[in-house]
């Protein structure tokens, strides 16, 4: 997952390290125990495991989120760290409260590291679901955008793009392109949500493009521009 924050730390680092790294991997990890399904789910137990990750703060930051997806086995920039937040209702990207701790896990049923790696399979599951990406998908767009910004930042855009369609949207590379290409420096949301329209609606040889449709004029530039590159 890109994580937006930065470290915190006593030494230099390279300004172009973002946050919780994108291209930072974490190690995967063996469930150290088995968990008996009879255990009931506890609170108490869920909220040491919080202050596992947030030490004497109330929140997990950039620090204790790398050591919780190592924990977990998942890497930081997995669409999997994406879900969980979305579950988790976390607004802001390289940290989930207290609050946000409690109520998401409490909805997963989830108060160690093991009951949360048995629900890897289900966030995955929800990327599968129409409705539940739709909804990801949209709440991607706010969880990665600077909060004093209305739009994406284009780098932050193509990143999210790619983890959210680039495996499932066969126009995903040509439309990188066009937007590496492009004179747009950010993406409103009323094209971020038309591109996932655009994905799920327009056939990979834009045969069925409606022209006169109400396609964002970002959409519209780019069916000219591939149609141009198609002709060469």
């Amino acid at each position: 997952m890109p994580v937006k924050k930065k470290r915190k730390s006593s030494g230099s680092e390279d300004p172009s390290i973002r946050k919780c790294k994108i291209s930072s991997y974490c190690r995967t990890q063996t469930p150290g125990r088995l968990i008996n399904p009879e255990d009931q789910f506890s609170s108490k137990k869920c909220l040491a495991w919080f202050y596992e990750y947030a030490g004497s703060d109330d929140v997990v930051g950039p620090e204790g989120m790398e050591k919780f997806c190592e924990d977990i086995g998942v890497e930081p920039e997995n669409i999997i760290m994406l879900v969980l937040a979305w579950k988790l209702e976390a607004p802001n990207m390289g940290f989930f409260t207290k609050e946000e701790w409690q109520k998401g896990m409490t909805s997963l049923q989830c108060d160690c590291t093991e009951r949360l790696q048995s629900k890897l399979d289900y966030l995955r599951s929800q990327l599968n679901d129409a409705a539940a990406f739709r909804n990801i998908y949209r709440y991607a767009f706010d969880f990665a955008r600077d909060k004093d910004q209305r739009s994406l930042d284009m780098d932050t855009t193509k990143s999210m793009l790619a983890l959210l369609l680039g495996r499932t949207w066969p126009l995903f590379p040509v439309f990188h392109q066009f937007l590496e290409q492009s004179k747009y420096k950010v993406m409103n949301k009323d094209q971020w949500y038309n591109v996932l329209e655009f994905s799920r609606t327009v056939n990979s040889d834009l045969s069925n493009y409606d022209e006169d449709g109400a396609w964002p004029v970002m959409l519209d530039e780019f069916v000219e521009w591939y149609k141009a590159r198609q002709t060469l």
